[in-house]
């Protein structure tokens, strides 16, 4: 695998110095100029700690991008026109949804890449993104892959993430499926949870899911069960069958 020369494989347990505060010089640089793509549980955390919801979210803070040769739609934070294209929840004091933010701002330095083998088992690759910008990495605090990312509270995040391995790897993605509007606006319910809660309970406003009330009452008891859920439904309805 051909890197960027700022980036370098991490592999093991090897160990990295890197420490982000307030007082290093640096300090938010990171959160300008970047492209920060959105999974669907980064947007459930980021909702839940603005109170917003998720249509409200959406509608006022996410570009969404469709190519229909890339089947499903790409989401990302919209960056703030300020010359800097900087995170809008970026203050002076640092980050005003640090609880909530998303799975690759608590990751950095580190990049995380999941793929599904043939059984259905996750395999990582993980590397060490260094900007020059950074000076995080002069900081003497060292750590391995698994100490930062449990420092950092990644675990839920990556669990639940990986839950879409099977839908956005599909063979039928990774062959060109073309989708229809229906289909995307479908896929766009579990980024609006909200929506999709009130579709689910509505029973028969949901085509292609058959819940008795036991399992719908289980699927509606919080929203991790219901993300979970729509990403199997999704799998089903969008990708089950021939073609």
């Amino acid at each position: 695998m051909q890197l960027p020369h700022n980036v370098t494989r991490l592999c093991g347990h090897k160990r990295f110095s890197f420490r982000c505060h307030p007082k290093v010089v640096c300090f938010t640089e990171c959160c300008r100029e970047l492209e920060l793509a959105l999974t669907p549980y980064d947007v459930l955390c980021l909702c839940k700690e603005l109170h917003m919801s998720s249509k409200d979210f959406l509608d006022r803070f996410v570009v969404v991008e469709q190519d229909h040769a890339e089947g499903f739609p790409k989401l990302y934070l919209g960056m703030m026109d300020d010359g800097r294209a900087s995170c809008p929840f970026l203050s002076a004091s640092g980050c005003m949804v640090y609880s909530g933010r998303p799975g690759a701002c608590r990751a950095y330095p580190v990049g995380r890449g999941a793929t599904l083998d043939g059984n259905g088992a996750v395999h990582e690759i993980h590397v060490l993104v260094c900007e020059e910008h950074c000076q995080g990495f002069a900081e003497d605090h060292d750590q391995t892959v698994a100490e930062w990312f449990e420092n950092q509270g990644l675990s839920e995040y990556n669990r639940i993430n990986d839950e879409m391995l099977t839908l956005l790897h599909h063979e039928k993605v990774r062959r060109g499926i073309r989708f229809t509007q229906e289909q995307i606006d479908n896929f766009m319910l579990i980024y609006r949870l909200d929506e999709f809660r009130k579709a689910v309970a509505a029973h028969d406003s949901l085509p292609g899911s058959e819940l008795n009330e036991r399992a719908r009452a289980a699927v509606l008891a919080d929203d991790i069960s219901l993300l979970l859920f729509g990403i199997r439904w999704l799998e089903e309805t969008l990708l089950a069958g021939k073609e």
